[in-house]
């Protein structure tokens, strides 16, 4: 058997299978806003989540996959980077106009950070598994 690479039988693929083109991608935008209102980024009308957090496996409207989103440390991260951009401009515009005492500004300001990280959570949650959905990423 001749297995010389220029020969039709070589056990290489041919120029069609090497090419596959990749599937279109969906609109990102459409997709992040569903995931923002914590709504499936295909349909738009299931709920995207069981608990607080936790991803369903799939849509209960459309049947949509869901089970391939993988947000990992992401929503975390841009929630603290967020929270802490705004309530460090606000703490510091706070004290220098009014100075309240330490305590009040200490406890208000807590109480605050730990509201906005939880409010935002989630919905970077969505926003992640949009852009995931919509780019067609980790087998969506």
């Amino acid at each position: 058997m001749d297995t010389h690479p220029d020969t039709p039988h070589s056990g290489l693929p041919d120029d069609q299978t090497l090419y596959t083109p990749a599937r279109a991608e969906r609109p990102a935008w459409p997709a992040i806003a569903k995931g923002l209102r914590h709504r499936c980024p295909n349909c738009g009308e299931g709920a995207l989540y069981e608990g607080y957090l936790k991803l369903r496996k799939g849509c209960p409207a459309c049947g949509e996959d869901l089970s391939h989103a993988r947000a990992d440390d992401g929503p975390a991260y841009l929630s603290i980077l967020l929270t802490a951009k705004v309530m460090g401009t606000l703490q510091l515009l706070t004290y220098e106009l009014y100075q309240p005492e330490p305590w009040v500004l200490a406890l208000t300001f807590s109480i605050g950070v730990t509201v906005m990280a939880l409010a935002l959570l989630p919905r970077f949650k969505g926003l992640i598994v949009g852009v995931q959905w919509a780019k067609r990423m980790h087998g969506f």
